[in-house]
């Protein structure tokens, strides 16, 4: 499941937490095929079951991206933001905050849609311009609603580690999103 830099990555870059939303596992994996060499640490596609499937959610019904331990994290109704019955109690989760510990990244990236915005958690709202010049999307602290127990409070505001999601446009063919978004990575491979 992981792939690029396992030696000593200061950059975490995940793919498809939401199997309804593969244009990140799409763009990792075409980068990896032209970096082999890359200095970043990839997950391409963290929901595999929701990928195959074409659901935001993983196997038990869990919207991953709301399965981490914060401490605003709440047992909600079983729909498609169902965040568990208890935090971290997903494979998934546990897989990314294990590879969190190990790898200990300076920056994380991870790739959403449809919203075509940059949102940042933590102090990462100086990187988050950056990367808002290259794709020319705008620059969020919030995706408007609330998100108990997401990725992004766990890492980002909780850990303190600089996190981005960045939100693509899934109404354009996902081959438009390789120049912007391989430029994103690269400027990474920098940190």
């Amino acid at each position: 499941m992981l792939k690029g830099n396992k030696k000593n990555p200061s950059v975490l870059i995940i793919g498809c937490f939401h199997g309804d939303e593969p244009q990140g596992k799409f763009l990792i994996e075409e980068y990896l095929k032209e970096n082999p060499d890359t200095r970043i640490l990839f997950i391409p596609c963290l929901n595999q079951y929701g990928f195959e499937n074409k659901t935001r959610t993983n196997s038990n019904g869990v919207d991953l991206n709301r399965n981490f331990p914060t401490s605003n994290w709440e047992l909600t109704q079983r729909n498609e933001f169902f965040g568990g019955d208890s935090p971290a109690s997903e494979q998934e989760t546990n897989f990314v905050i294990e590879t969190i510990e190990k790898y200990n990244p300076k920056v994380i990236l991870t790739l959403h849609a449809p919203f075509k915005i940059v949102n940042y958690d933590g102090d990462a709202e100086e990187l988050a311009q950056k990367i808002s010049e290259i794709i020319n999307y705008p620059v969020e602290p919030s995706v408007g609603y609330p998100t108990p127990g997401s990725f992004g409070t766990w890492a980002g505001i909780e850990r303190k580690i600089p996190t981005i999601t960045l939100e693509l446009d899934e109404e354009i063919d996902v081959e438009l999103l390789k120049e912007p978004v391989f430029k994103i990575f690269k400027m990474l491979e920098k940190y």
